[in-house]
């Protein structure tokens, strides 16, 4: 089964000429070209232009690009989405965007910050630009908290990327070792 990999960040970009959208277009790209699905909430900005990119790879297949809907209308989301799961439940999907096996985040307002903490909770593999501005830039290269979510991997943060390129190496290096999945929420008394 082949992973799904969530591309995150600012609903709107300043267009199709600016650094953020070929970013973000080169990263979907990326994705499928190194044999991975792209999920995404679906909507514009960072996400339409990382799907039109998924959608170009020479390794694109029907069913590749997926989009998490914020809304019941399956009609509210970019042309590039291949299978649109229409939630109706607006910012709260954002956690299920979030668990993919991984989470590249491109920029971003609060959305992309939310979408950020759902992952580092759900143990999610987190990497964000540090050259797109954004939650990504001020979060790129440190622990979200203190917790430790997993002792064998020491250096456990959201690793700082500044290309496509550097993405996907560190996603397809260490992706395999983000194996735990969220159970639930344990109270520990002290």
């Amino acid at each position: 089964m082949r992973k799904v990999i969530a591309i995150i960040g600012d609903a709107k970009t300043a267009g199709r000429d600016t650094f953020k959208y070929r970013i973000a277009f080169e990263t979907g790209k990326a994705v499928i070209d190194n044999g991975y699905r792209l999920q995404c909430g679906g909507l514009g900005g960072v996400m339409e232009a990382a799907c039109a990119g998924a959608k170009s790879s020479a390794n694109y297949r029907e069913g590749d690009i997926i989009g998490i809907l914020p809304s019941f209308d399956i009609n509210e989301r970019n042309q590039y989405i291949d299978i649109a799961i229409p939630t109706g439940i607006d910012v709260y999907r954002n956690v299920i965007v979030a668990n993919a096996a991984a989470v590249i985040a491109i920029g971003g307002g609060s959305g992309t910050l939310c979408e950020m903490a759902n992952a580092w909770a759900l143990h999610r593999m987190v990497l964000a630009y540090t050259n797109c501005g954004g939650w990504a830039a001020k979060t790129a290269g440190a622990p979200l908290d203190d917790r430790v979510r997993y002792p064998e991997i020491v250096d456990d943060k959201i690793y700082p990327v500044e290309s496509p390129q550097q993405a996907l190496e560190l996603i397809n290096a260490r992706v395999d070792r983000y194996s735990h999945y969220h159970k639930g929420i344990v109270f520990f008394k002290d």
